[in-house]
């Protein structure tokens, strides 16, 4: 008779649990407030979340030029006092409040035929966008900065320099069109510089670069020039600026010797950046 009692209710139990089962069984894709079916990865965006940038810091910016480099491009500094020569060659470190995301140094010096500076600049760009990466981010700074210079449209590559890519900052260059810049040497205070020497974009330097050219006054009588070559890798935008200023005031400084040191730098500064 015990048995018997207790099988119904065992039977009753099991009927419970198997309605249990089955309720659950239907709820198992979730469900919306209209009771339809939803897709458990709605709205998951693991999949789609940017990586961050190569570079999480910066190089230290007064000691990322080499000592050779600094007696090529500061010739002035051979003649000085060794303690002088070497305050020189330390250079100054520029002041900001965050040096893994912005650092600088700069040196200066004055020699017999004329004075030279240098400055170099690192940018470490960060995209406070989830849906934009921090190479995009650092792009868009670049074209900027790209954009300011004012590229000429057309402007064609130094002979052994090889195809330049376009400008973002005009058409793409018609390879056919003569050269608006006249190959004699600039007048006297022209921001213009020699045929093939032209501000362009580079196209063999880093991920994006270009250089600008620009020859003006200083004070009255001397001339400067200002040589400027930005590269972008990944990141990071490096910025270098070299001048050189006669102490003759019938003398302009060269374009194609300052090109080419300032270019020789940022070719050292971005295989550095990859080691």
């Amino acid at each position: 008779m015990q048995r018997r009692a207790y099988v119904p209710g065992v039977a009753a139990l099991l009927a419970a649990l198997t309605v249990g089962v089955t309720g659950l069984t239907g709820c198992s894709a979730g469900s919306g407030p209209d009771g339809t079916a939803t897709d458990s990865k709605a709205g998951d965006t693991a999949d789609t979340a940017v990586q961050p940038g190569k570079y999480r810091t910066l190089l230290e910016p007064c000691g990322s030029v080499r000592r050779s480099t600094l007696k090529d491009l500061l010739p002035g500094a051979a003649q000085l006092p060794e303690e002088q020569r070497e305050q020189v060659y330390r250079g100054t470190a520029a002041v900001t409040y965050d040096t893994d995301r912005r650092a600088g140094c700069s040196w200066k010096t004055d020699g017999p035929d004329a004075s030279h500076q240098l400055t170099v600049d690192f940018e470490r760009v960060v995209s406070y966008d989830p849906t934009v990466s921090d190479d995009d981010r650092a792009q868009q700074v670049y074209a900027g900065k790209e954009a300011a210079a004012g590229l000429p449209a057309q402007a064609t590559a130094p002979a052994g320099e090889g195809q330049q890519a376009p400008s973002a900052t005009g058409p793409t260059a018609n390879p056919t069109a003569k050269s608006p810049v006249s190959p004699t040497p600039a007048p006297t205070g022209s921001p213009t510089t020699p045929e093939g020497l032209e501000p362009r974009v580079l196209a063999d330097l880093a991920d994006a670069a270009f250089l600008d050219d620009v020859l003006t006054r200083a004070g009255s009588t001397a001339q400067h020039r200002t040589v400027s070559v930005v590269f972008r890798t990944s990141n990071v935008i490096v910025t270098i600026r070299y001048g050189e200023q006669p102490a003759r005031v019938t003398e302009v400084p060269d374009s194609k010797e300052l090109q080419e040191k300032a270019q020789g730098l940022a070719r050292n500064l971005a295989e550095t950046l990859e080691e």
